[in-house]
């Protein structure tokens, strides 16, 4: 039975992506929602019928009550088969009815829309260019993608389990006291019309409120994890109490925010204490009135008390639940800041799969400035043909690294193009482009993962033999048997912990290595690829370079002037220009900026102030 449930609908069913997500609230739940409105449909009808069925129950309550006064053998007699057929019905109808609600509820539509509508969320996120990323925490974002679609399963859930119960409820309640005796709806519209201003004043408020704790949360998330994250640099400079009061700032905020939420709650409750008690004594009252006077039988008193009663409870339970529901869609307004943002680095409509036949790279008239006035790229022409190797030199904030993020099209270029040989990187699909660019960072971050699992990100369909034997050109072979983590996995199976901080920098740098190694792209990007290498291990991974380089277009980024100089070309930057170009025996009889930064390298690397 919870199989059939559970199946009803696929959560990961294939959908059009878009490249501008609906930014308000209820278009985003009718999108999200779309492959469960038919299970919508038939779970509102269940709700109703539950609630219908319950206040019938009450409605017959008091009719047996009514009938009771008749001997026991008459009233067998009479109602026997009544009797037996409301046991029937108790025993199998009302239990399936319930059940298939229920399941409706917690199989299909709380677990599978849960993960629809992260699984949705988190790919619309990951399709968001790394500059998105950089202008944000990382843990906000993954709050909001964690937060929202629980929000977005407990506003249906909430819909359906409380909204649809209590109109219907409240609507059977309203048929039953009038049935018995119209004058019963008196006190009961007594009670209703201050309950739903009541709750009007309460939805205008919660919202906003619970937008604003979901923020506030989403603050403190982030920060933590900032801090989490940097933990190195934290420790490193004895800065743990300044992150405690960082954190602390944002935690108060957070206090604050839902205590503002709180009160709304208090007041809430007061008030339906008040309104609660009127209900009973107004009905109630009403019904013994009419009893006293011979217009009522016991029976209608009877189910007049048990249905008030029964709404006392309810009404609290009511009123929680639409605040609930309209403090979750703040939290769904709150996570779609985030889920909501539209895709601005997209593919062109008619973009096509890069194909590098040769490798050339041109840059005509490049410029980037971040938004900015200046820093970044300005007016670059630069022509590299297929298989060169160039080096780029320059202080930092030169634009050496804007270049490459230009080329690997993490930014799209405020002006001017990039081809590689011959096609525009702007019109050919971003996948495509980076699978035909190596890069080795000077920061190789890896994957929380397995050894394995890191390098074979390079090219996932490799053999174990092509990983162990990039491994080995990377100088990382030894060190990789050696490893044993702390579950007792060992070897190429042993996890490198986040971002690999479970292994020193020049062992990530040669894992990161040997990434690019087993990729094989035919242009190649290296990034102080060497920096965190000690001088052995550089002198031996050398050669391992140099075979990387064979028949690629390489560009090569380097404050180790030693490295740069076996480079055919050199590229000289500054303020986001090229100042000189040439080879290094050219350039340092140009005696020009390259020669001055050749030499006062100290130690072969060159200094920012050089």
């Amino acid at each position: 039975m919870f199989g059939y449930f559970e199946r009803l609908v696929d959560p990961y069913t294939p959908y059009q992506e878009t490249d501008t997500p609906p930014a308000r609230l209820m278009p985003f739940l009718w999108d999200y929602t779309h492959p469960f409105h038919r299970v919508f449909v038939v779970t509102a009808v269940l709700s109703t019928m539950v609630a219908f069925i319950e206040v019938a129950l009450i409605g017959y309550l008091g009719r047996l009550v009514d009938l009771l006064d008749k001997s026991p053998d008459v009233f067998w007699a009479d109602h026997g088969v009544e009797l037996i057929a409301m046991a029937v019905f108790f025993l199998t109808l009302r239990p399936l009815i319930q059940t298939a609600h229920t399941a409706l509820l917690n199989q299909t539509i709380n677990p599978n829309l849960t993960a629809l509508a992260r699984w949705r969320a988190h790919r619309q996120v990951m399709r968001q260019s790394v500059g998105w990323f950089e202008n944000d925490f990382a843990g906000r974002i993954a709050n909001r993608v964690m937060q929202t679609p629980n929000a977005v399963a407990s506003v249906m859930n909430q819909f359906f389990e409380a909204v649809a119960f209590a109109a219907a409820y409240l609507i059977g309640a309203f048929v039953l006291l009038a049935d018995a005796d119209l004058r019963l709806v008196l006190p009961l519209l007594a009670w209703f019309i201050p309950y739903l201003f009541l709750l009007r004043w309460v939805i205008r408020r919660i919202q906003p409120a619970s937008e604003a704790s979901s923020d506030a949360r989403s603050v403190v998330t982030g920060r933590i994890v900032d801090g989490y994250t940097n933990v190195h640099s934290v420790k490193m400079f004895a800065h743990a109490d300044a992150e405690l009061a960082y954190a602390k700032d944002a935690i108060e905020g957070s206090r604050t925010t839902l205590m503002r939420e709180m009160r709304l709650y208090t007041i809430m409750d007061l008030a339906l204490v008040f309104l609660n008690g009127v209900l009973v004594v107004g009905v109630v009252g009403w019904a013994l009135s009419l009893w006293l006077n011979g217009l009522a039988t016991v029976g209608v008193v009877t189910a007049a008390a048990a249905l008030v009663l029964r709404l006392n409870g309810m009404s609290g339970w009511i009123m929680w639940a639409v605040s609930q529901l309209f403090q979750e869609l703040g939290v769904v307004s709150e996570g779609l800041q985030t889920i909501g943002q539209p895709v601005t680095l997209t593919d062109a409509t008619t973009a096509v799969p890069l194909r590098v036949t040769a490798g050339r790279i041109d840059l005509q008239g490049l410029s980037h400035h971040y938004g900015k006035a200046k820093g970044g790229l300005d007016r670059i022409d630069l022509t590299i043909p297929a298989g060169q190797r160039v080096g780029l030199v320059g202080a930092s904030g030169a634009g050496k690294s804007t270049l490459v993020k230009l080329l690997l099209r993490f930014y799209d270029a405020e002006t001017g193009q990039i081809r590689i040989d011959g096609q525009d990187v702007s019109a050919v699909t971003q996948d495509s482009l980076r699978q035909a660019i190596g890069m080795v960072q000077q920061d190789s971050a890896l994957l929380h993962r397995s050894v394995r699992e890191n390098i074979l990100y390079g090219a996932p369909h490799a053999t174990e033999a092509a990983m162990i034997a990039a491994a080995r050109k990377a100088q990382a072979h030894d060190f990789i048997g050696a490893l044993e983590d702390t579950e007792g996995r060992r070897g190429y199976d042993a996890r490198v912990g986040e971002r690999g901080v479970k292994l020193s920098g020049g062992q990530r740098q040669r894992i990161a290595l040997a990434r690019v190694i087993l990729k094989d792209a035919p242009i190649l990007m290296l990034d102080e690829a060497t920096s965190a290498l000690d001088s052995e291990v550089e002198a031996a991974i050398q050669d391992t370079l140099e075979t990387m380089m064979e028949g690629k277009t390489v560009i090569a980024i380097a404050h180790r002037l030693s490295t740069i100089a076996r480079m055919d070309r050199i590229v000289v930057m500054e303020d986001g220009r090229i100042v000189e170009d040439g080879s290094h025996d050219d350039l340092l009889a140009l005696n020009g900026r390259y020669a001055r930064f050749w030499a006062r390298q100290s130690g072969g690397f060159l200094g920012d102030d050089a």
